[in-house]
């Protein structure tokens, strides 16, 4: 039970401190840009998501790992990381919209499910070996940026993500 308390624990923190960097740093970095702008940094990071494929790695993982989850998450996040590589190659295209938008919802339906196999395959954190960090680190950032892109995506083309505001975000001052 401590192993899960810890994991779970792990994650809950990782959401607290991404979302307060995302709300004090990243968003106000962000929601002044115009559409294509504001995105480029988020599909810079996402495109980063072949480090999924490490779930594959025997010797980084467990050989216990279950091999639905591995592979599930392995190649979700390898198309993940294809569509926001195109994202960022057709941004300032017609098609840029469409394939930003693809490239989200893949995204986050890929997190949630990797979470949904993960569950289902009965998996322990132990299971994760190496690869222990990537659901207790770098899935809750980018959950969070997942949202901040949808954000911005409800945007109009030529306007920044959000209007001018009179206040700083969370005291944030440039």
């Amino acid at each position: 039970m401590l192993p899960q308390l810890a994991f779970f624990g792990s994650i809950a923190f990782s959401v607290i401190a991404w979302g307060i960097v995302s709300a004090r740093f990243i968003w106000p970095q962000l929601r002044h840009r115009q559409r294509s702008e504001a995105l480029r940094p988020l599909l810079i990071l996402h495109s980063f998501r072949f480090v999924g494929l490490a779930f594959l790695v025997p010797g980084v993982v467990s050989p216990d790992l279950p091999h639905a989850f591995a592979n599930s998450a392995a190649f979700g996040d390898m198309v993940a990381a294809a569509l926001a590589l195109l994202s960022l190659l057709l941004l300032r295209s017609a098609l840029g919209p469409l394939i930003a938008w693809t490239f989200n919802v893949w995204g986050s339906v890929d997190l949630v499910n990797a979470f949904y196999q993960a569950n289902a395959t009965g998996l322990t954190p132990g299971q994760l070996g190496a690869t222990y960090f990537v659901p207790t680190l770098i899935v809750p950032l980018l959950l969070i940026t997942h949202s901040l892109a949808f954000r911005v995506l409800l945007q109009h083309q030529q306007e920044p993500a959000m209007g001018q505001s009179p206040q700083p975000a969370l005291g944030y001052r440039r």
